[in-house]
């Protein structure tokens, strides 16, 4: 199936659409960060500034504009999530090709695959993060790291069970390589399931990087949204008293609207991949 037609499936698809609609109008705000407030992130003010036309979401402990850090935690979130999630799905789309062009190799790829998805990926994430410390790169390494093995796996099984197609076996009789079949025929018919694993790497690594900034993994000197919500929980009177409304809230509600945003839109993907689920 093209992209194209996957565009259209999911224009067709009312909670696909939906989610599309809020998950770009989230991008483009993060892309506008700096058009939608008048301050940059080091600009500092009197703390704990109560929400006002002045400040959007009021100031923190320190005097930072939270209306600042949160479209710019936005752009690092959103950029760290997308990239990784790309990656990992690239990288899981050409093992899992790989595994169709050489059965011999497929057959070692694989079982280091098993190996790798049978260790939890978000304790060991922990564990690594509590040594090194990471930073930006660190952290996308790891979701790419442990994000490409059931992209991978999907994949493979999509190929093989391809493979078996009229179409390929028409064009494997005529004497087409090895290669130009998996390019040609194979690897379109994974894109679908390509693009639902993204959806669900992306929701994964939102999460998981708000979990390690929130537990003091992160890179304290990234802004995103976990690192916001890491340093609220540090201000001891932030649930005794209204802080929390304009400090915790609204970082929570964005990962909460990417997270809906992409469930959206992967149920329109599923309507793709599994007609008869829809």
């Amino acid at each position: 199936m093209s992209l194209f037609a996957i565009r259209r499936s999911l224009l067709a698809h009312p909670l696909a659409l939906v989610g599309l609609i809020l998950l770009t109008t989230l991008v483009a705000m993060a892309a506008a960060a700096p058009l939608l407030t008048p301050y940059a992130l080091e600009d500092s003010f009197a703390p704990m500034l109560t929400p006002s036309s002045e400040h959007i979401l009021g100031t923190n402990d320190l005097g930072y504009d939270l209306w600042t850090e949160l479209l710019h935690g936005a752009r690092t979130s959103l950029t760290l999530s997308l990239s990784a999630a790309t990656l990992a799905c690239g990288l899981g789309l050409l093992v899992g090709g790989l595994t169709n062009a050489s059965p011999a190799a497929g057959t070692v790829i694989m079982r280091l695959i098993d190996i790798m998805l049978a260790v939890p990926r978000f304790p060991l994430i922990i564990l690594m993060a509590a040594f090194i410390r990471p930073d930006s790169r660190s952290l996308a390494l790891f979701f790419v790291l442990f994000g490409w093995p059931s992209v991978a796996r999907i994949v493979s099984a999509t190929l093989r069970t391809e493979s078996q197609a009229d179409h390929v076996l028409a064009a494997r009789a005529l004497g087409a390589s090895r290669g130009r079949i998996l390019i040609r025929h194979l690897l379109p018919s994974a894109i679908p399931v390509t693009m639902t694993r993204w959806v669900a790497e992306v929701q994964h690594i939102i999460m998981a990087e708000a979990g390690l900034s929130f537990l003091g993994l992160g890179d304290p000197t990234l802004r995103t949204w976990g690192m916001t919500l890491s340093h609220a929980r540090r201000y001891a009177a932030l649930w005794i008293s209204d802080v929390w409304q304009w400090w915790v809230l609204p970082p929570g509600i964005a990962i909460a609207a990417v997270c809906l945003s992409l469930v959206m839109i992967g149920l329109g993907l599923d309507q793709i991949t599994s007609p008869e689920m829809a």
